[in-house]
């Protein structure tokens, strides 16, 4: 295991960061779900370095890991979007300040609450240039994205069917909005999928078949956007 420290605003936060075999590649960023940076958001790293990434998770939550849906919903709740947008700049900074690093561009993968935060990250640092939400989670009120920084930049959303009576519209805006300002979006829809339908930790809603078309979309996408 590998904990990283990252300075945030002259505060410290941990991270779990993740090599290539090939010692060096490009940067992405991995956004937690509102469990916490669990063993599943760790595996993301992990996989994420065997596909060639230099990897890195920061932790939000200072600590905190939780498998109790209420408690997982008051610390999701509990996070100000300004503060958790200063983290995901600050581990953009860290990941492009590493000589692993061999790209000069940050990407963000992010799932539920993480993919909201996805969503939000080329809006908080000129490094993240590519960007990719799984079914995300926008439940802040101070949720409000500058969507003209999207200028030239791409995020890509994995779209789980449960998902699109409440967050289908508001990604529709969303779409339109950073569309409108220069970005592009890219979207894929899975039919009769369940939200968190990538997380093999959650048997009642995963789908091996769905995950691995994400996953293998989502890698390319970086492959095409980070190399």
């Amino acid at each position: 295991m590998n904990i990283v420290s990252v300075e945030v605003k002259n505060d410290l936060i941990s991270g779990y960061l993740s090599h290539p075999e090939s010692g060096s590649g490009p940067a992405v960023l991995v956004i937690q779900e509102w469990w916490g940076v669990v063993p599943h958001i760790r595996s993301v790293v992990d996989r994420l370095a065997q596909a060639g990434f230099v990897a890195l998770a920061v932790d939000h939550y200072k600590g905190v890991e939780t498998t109790e849906p209420d408690e997982a919903q008051k610390l999701m709740m509990g996070l100000k979007v300004a503060a958790a947008g200063a983290e995901i700049a600050a581990g953009a900074e860290f990941l492009l300040s590493l000589d692993v690093v061999n790209s000069s561009n940050v990407g963000t993968v992010g799932f539920c609450m993480g993919g909201g935060l996805s969503l939000l990250a080329p809006t908080v640092s000129e490094s993240i240039t590519a960007a990719v939400a799984f079914y995300p989670a926008m439940p802040w009120p101070d949720y409000h994205p500058d969507w003209s920084k999207f200028a030239g930049k791409t995020v890509m959303i994995h779209k789980a069917e449960s998902d699109e009576a409440h967050a289908g519209p508001r990604i529709a805006e969303y779409q339109q909005a950073i569309e409108s300002e220069g970005g592009e979006v890219i979207i894929f829809d899975y039919p009769n999928s369940d939200h968190a339908f990538f997380n093999d930790d959650r048997p009642e809603v995963f789908n091996a078949k769905y995950s691995q078309l994400a996953w293998q979309r989502s890698v390319e996408f970086f492959n095409q956007r980070l190399r």
